[in-house]
């Protein structure tokens, strides 16, 4: 740390209890200067000839017959002008950072100018701070925080905007020419910290990280650190990650427990202004932050009722890098007040944040010539889409386990991304299932509505084997999950494909719009959920008719080794159980003889291809079941 000494005499200044100071001299003082509290027994002669303030109060007081004067107000208190009384003496006076500034202000308000005095202490600290001061790194950051309780004198000096100035002109520095100490405790990158495997030990080794500089400016109160974030930004030199860095940097400083997403408490007037001053500085590129970074961001705003500015730059700014993020940092408590444990409303619209870019992008046009579309870096690939509908999907089986989450908000948020291609649905079923579990006294036209959002062709086979033996599903969607689940495994072996029951045939090709008459009983049928021992009375059958078509194809291929792959198809089947009731009317459709399906409109996603459809029979007619 810098400092200078100013005088050659010893100090003479003598303490009287906490209130008293006073010259030790042989000659008796003649002034009282009352300064707050504290009173200083001083001499008017080494005062009145280097300050003007001080020769104009003992004009006044020389006026009412008295020798006191009261200065109440001058900056820096009591220690200020004792540097400064000590100055007029003559008496050794060491400063440096930490009170440079207070003396400086507290030599203004004295009036102690050249024209009063050549070499005079205004003079004196001008010069230490331009020689010394301003040119460290860390006096510039110590003296900066000392200026706000000496506001607004500090700023109409200008020590304020020569801090900030000097501060971002030393980080915008090539880091070659960084030669000063720092604070920095975070882990550097490879190639900053000279263990690149890449560096061949040619040339000077870079020691210095990008982002030397963060860990300090943490140090300044948030009102500061603005103004010296916005100077370096100005300065158009350090780049939109270390800036984004150092608002990282500075929220893990000032917002206690920001890292594990914890909302800190205490000063909330102070924290959202924290808040929201660092989502006023982000910088404008999307990769500037991560997304994990932005979410934390957002948790604290909802939770300290932030502006709605700033939420909604957040929402924005997430839903741009919405595949960066994890399950975990899109799980946002909703407000106080609300019988939700999450606040989906806030998630919704980030996803459709997400889908915003896709539209944006295919609107905008050259301004050229001629208008043409323009393929922008912020269309939407298909890995993110595939990566935000993984995302969406986890997310569903979280906020499943929340016994007061309505089916609507549920249903909304898996919609917005039913659209995106993705090649399995085993995280939609794992929602879908998680949610019929925490919800057992949903209707049975919620139970149909939430299963159509699954694509039942979709399911891995581990997923269909867990589906067809689930007791909370519709046994529409069971069957439907049955029957892909046949075909995918004749396929497997080889096989041609089997002879299945009419009535599965037409279950699923129901569900691309047919409209059939159907009896009230037989729909409720179909939206029923079987019960364990219904589903445990067929599943000798159901073994059967696998069996058979296993034994068909072996004998065609004439193979032992399709025969196996069927027994082992077999072996997986085994177990997977149906309604009795509703599976013998399929069963027995299967012999033609007097044959009327019985109809639905399902609707559901998870059904046969249309060509499949097609070749089924005629299903305008019902059987009839004694």
């Amino acid at each position: 740390m810098k400092f200078m000494k100013l005088g050659s005499k010893p100090d003479s200044f003598q303490t009287d209890g906490n209130s008293v100071r006073y010259v030790a001299s042989e000659l008796a003082t003649d002034i009282v200067v009352n300064v707050g509290e504290v009173k200083f027994y001083l001499h008017k002669f080494p005062l009145l000839s280097k300050s003007e303030c001080l020769q104009k109060l003992v004009a006044a007081t020389n006026d009412g017959n008295s020798d006191e004067v009261h200065i109440p107000d001058i900056p820096g208190g009591p220690s200020a002008f004792e540097i400064c009384a000590k100055f007029c003496y003559g008496m050794t006076v060491t400063l440096n950072a930490y009170n440079v500034v207070a003396a400086r202000c507290a030599a203004e308000y004295l009036g102690m100018h050249e024209t009063i005095e050549k070499g005079n202490l205004i003079y004196k600290i001008d010069v230490f701070l331009n020689s010394s001061i301003f040119r460290s790194w860390k006096d510039s950051i110590i003296v900066l925080q000392t200026t706000k309780s000496l506001l607004p004198l500090s700023e109409d000096l200008k020590v304020i905007s020569h801090c900030i100035d000097s501060i971002a002109s030393k980080a915008s520095i090539d880091v070659s020419r960084v030669d000063w100490s720092y604070t920095y405790n975070r882990k550097k990158l490879p190639e900053e910290n000279g263990t690149d495997p890449k560096w061949n030990g040619v040339g000077n080794r870079p020691v210095v990280p990008k982002d030397w500089w963060v860990e300090d400016l943490c140090e300044l109160e948030i009102d500061l650190y603005k103004r010296v974030i916005m100077s370096i930004k100005t300065q158009a030199v350090i780049s939109h990650e270390v800036i984004g860095e150092a608002l990282k940097a500075f929220a893990l400083k000032r917002l206690p427990g920001f890292s594990k997403g914890m909302i800190p408490n205490g000063d909330t007037a102070k924290f959202r202004s924290t808040v929201d001053t660092i989502v006023w500085l982000l910088p404008a590129d999307k990769c500037s932050v991560s997304c994990s970074f932005l979410l934390k961001l957002l948790k604290a705003a909802i939770f300290m009722d932030s502006g709605e500015r700033a939420k909604r730059e957040l929402v924005r700014r997430i839903g741009q890098q919405l595949e960066e993020a994890s399950v975990n940092d899109l799980l946002i408590r909703a407000p106080e007040g609300e019988t939700a444990r999450y606040d989906v409303d806030t998630v919704q619209q980030i996803v459709e944040e997400f889908l915003m870019q896709e539209q944006n992008a295919e609107i905008e046009s050259t301004a050229a010539h001629e208008l043409q579309e323009v393929r922008r870096p912020g269309i939407l690939s298909d890995a993110s889409k595939l990566m935000v509908a993984k995302l969406v999907d986890g997310y569903l089986a979280e906020i499943a386990k929340d016994p007061n989450l309505p089916l609507s908000k549920f249903v909304d948020l898996a919609e917005l991304v039913s659209g995106f291609s993705r090649p399995a649905h085993d995280g939609l079923y794992r929602a879908i299932d998680m949610y019929l579990k925490e919800h057992p006294g949903i209707s049975k036209s919620e139970r149909k509505r939430i299963c159509r959002l699954m694509d039942c062709k979709k399911l891995s086979v581990d997923a269909c084997m867990h589906a067809v033996q689930n007791e909370r599903l519709p046994l529409r969607v069971v069957v439907q999950v049955l029957f892909f689940e046949q075909v995918r495994a004749t396929a497997t072996s080889g096989s041609s494909t089997p002879d299945l029951p009419k009535g599965i045939k037409d279950l699923n090709s129901a569900s691309h719009g047919s409209s059939r008459s159907v009896t009230t009983n037989t729909e409720e049928d179909w939206d029923a959920v079987a019960t364990l021992e219904e589903l445990k009375a067929l599943k000798g059958e159901l073994a059967s008719l696998r069996l058979g078509n296993g034994v068909g194809a072996s004998e065609r291929n004439g193979g032992d080794s399709k025969g196996s792959i069927d027994k082992a198809a077999i072996n997986k089947m085994k177990g997977l159980l149906m309604s009795k009731k509703i599976f013998t009317k399929l069963w027995s459709s299967k012999s033609g003889q007097g044959e009327n399906s019985g109809s639905d409109s399902s609707g559901s996603s998870g059904s046969a291809n249309p060509e499949e459809a097609k070749s089924t029979p005629s299903r305008n007619r019902r059987h009839s079941v004694s």
